[in-house]
């Protein structure tokens, strides 16, 4: 079972940059699909970015492809996601999620407990 904590969270002004982390404790960190989702007040959770075992292959909401990229670093066990030219729609709490398969973890991922990102206009 992976164990996820995320970090690099916190209040940026609109039109900036924030780098989240995520370290999983798990050896076999290389074998799993990573993810990012966030989740709005009084929104549900969304899918952001995802990215397989190796690397090469990333996955993108649309509405946020060119802003945001996803990349891993498998000897750090760590997941990033840059964020630039943030929004304050950008705002909510960051959560990444750990699944074998890109099926997996649309569907039952294991998750982190999440790191606030907010975004002032």
């Amino acid at each position: 079972q992976a164990q996820l904590v995320e970090s690099g969270g916190g209040l940026v002004q609109a039109g900036g940059s924030l780098r989240l982390s995520c370290v999983d404790s798990v050896r076999t960190f290389s074998t799993y699909v990573m993810g990012w989702f966030r989740q709005a007040p009084g929104k549900e959770r969304e899918f952001v970015a995802a990215i397989s075992g190796s690397g090469p292959t990333t996955y993108y909401a649309d509405p946020l492809k060119g802003r945001f990229t996803i990349s891993r670093d498998n000897a750090k066990n760590t997941v990033y996601l840059q964020m630039n030219s943030l929004k304050p729609e950008d705002t909510g709490v960051y959560y990444c999620a750990a699944a074998l398969t890109f099926q997996q973890l649309g569907r039952t991922p294991t998750w982190g407990q999440g790191t606030q990102v907010t975004v002032s206009s």
